[in-house]
């Protein structure tokens, strides 16, 4: 129990002592100066010379976010807009990784599917939100699949690029010494595409966040309480409450980072020899 007690207490030292951390901080520090200046100028001149415009000082936000955290609503949000960005990015991960290795793998099934696949993959994620809206039956259900939509291709697309980059000639030296088919596959191809694969996955949960956020916008996402922090911006507006829109964008931004810092956790867990860069 000491040991364990110990060995938390150097990585808590050694998280506070790093340099990576000294470095975000004082990052944030100034980008909050610098925001909190370009307001202030603003305000005092009358006139945007940092191109802030109207943008409250980050002092009337912090007010605001304190006034909103205590509001059961506002995390009610947070939960909408994560089981939604979950629950498409989940099914995008699982349906995806394997039709984009499919088609780096079978010959015939990319010259069938690829071609389909590469019409429909430029529309934009949100130039599917009116036609969900009409083709599904629930909100839910439209926002899942636009968000699923969101996902979806950015990681097949990562899939195929990283399976078809694989040396050929590690596969040439497997089948002579004579490995099969699955053991190609489970030994050079799935490895060697695993970097593409969370590389798709971190810019899949990007674009998935931005599309929840524009559906829950579109469609309404319910009541304030539950409509996800897309409506929460979108009510924030309507209300005409600059400061509640700024917390919801920075909402946003911490759940977005949350998401793909915990992409990139899994992938060293996975890819153990990133640790060493």
């Amino acid at each position: 129990m000491g040991n364990s007690t110990v060995q938390k207490r150097s990585k808590f030292s050694k998280l506070i002592q790093s340099v990576e951390l000294r470095r975000a901080i004082m990052s944030i520090f100034v980008f909050l100066v610098v925001w909190q200046f370009g307001a202030l100028i603003d305000d005092w001149t009358g006139y945007d010379m940092l191109g802030i415009g109207l943008v409250p000082p980050p002092v009337d936000v912090l007010i605001t976010w304190a006034d909103v955290v205590p509001n059961l609503g506002y995390w009610q949000s947070w939960v909408a807009s994560f089981q939604r960005v979950l629950a498409g990015f989940l099914v995008a991960m699982i349906v995806g990784i394997p039709f984009g290795l499919m088609l780096a793998v079978n010959k015939y099934f990319r010259e069938i599917f690829f071609p389909p696949f590469e019409i429909l993959r430029p529309i934009p994620p949100l130039a599917w939100v009116p036609a969900s809206l009409i083709f599904w039956p629930t909100n839910e259900m439209s926002i899942a699949f636009v968000t699923f939509l969101g996902a979806f291709f950015t990681i097949v697309i990562n899939v195929l690029g990283g399976a078809r980059a694989i040396d050929v000639r590690y596969l040439r030296a497997a089948q002579s010494m004579g490995a099969s088919q699955w053991h190609l596959f489970y030994r050079i191809i799935l490895p060697g595409t695993l970097p593409s694969i969370f590389t798709g996955a971190a810019v899949g949960m990007g674009i998935t966040w931005e599309v929840v956020l524009a559906a829950e916008m579109i469609s309404g996402g319910g009541t304030q309480g539950g409509g996800g922090l897309g409506f929460f911006i979108w009510s924030s507006y309507m209300g005409g409450s600059l400061e509640h829109i700024v917390v919801g964008m920075i909402s946003i931004g911490i759940a977005g980072y949350l998401c793909s810092s915990s992409i990139r956790k899994l992938g060293i867990f996975f890819m153990p020899w990133r640790r060493l860069f």
